[in-house]
């Protein structure tokens, strides 16, 4: 990523902030409206399941220049995740509902670039995450 997309991306979500409790609730609904297969992988409070949520973004938003730290810390998750039920084609509708909800909560302040921003960091997240669960996918 650029370091433009990083600063994008981080000025976006520190509007999100603010809002993390909405967002979350945002996200999980509009997941479960176009994934509803997803909805079985959760179990327990979906409030904490929202905090982890922004919790795990925060953290790989300032760690975006630093990828050397957020890349280990990703793939544990994903290796993790695939313990949980989590299927590779998951990936690409947690990918839409992200960006669904950046732009619900941000909304004219979601600008062109900024979802390209976005779109960059979830694809570069994804990638390394999928590639660490399946790793013989591509085989």
């Amino acid at each position: 990523m650029t370091p433009q997309q990083i600063s994008l991306v981080r000025e976006s979500f520190a509007k999100v902030i603010p809002m993390s409790e909405d967002a979350a609730h945002i996200f999980y609904g509009r997941l479960f409206e176009i994934a509803p297969q997803t909805r079985g992988l959760f179990h327990g409070d979906m409030d904490e399941q929202g905090r982890k949520l922004i919790a795990t973004l925060a953290a790989v938003v300032d760690g975006l220049d630093r990828l050397d730290e957020i890349v280990p810390v990703a793939e544990a998750l994903a290796v993790r995740h695939v313990g949980y039920g989590v299927k590779r084609e998951d990936y690409a509708p947690v990918g839409t509902a992200l960006i669904y909800t950046l732009s619900a909560g941000l909304d004219h302040e979601f600008a062109p670039e900024t979802k390209a921003a976005w779109s960059a960091a979830y694809d570069l997240l994804s990638a390394t995450m999928t590639a660490a669960a399946y790793p013989h996918a591509a085989e």
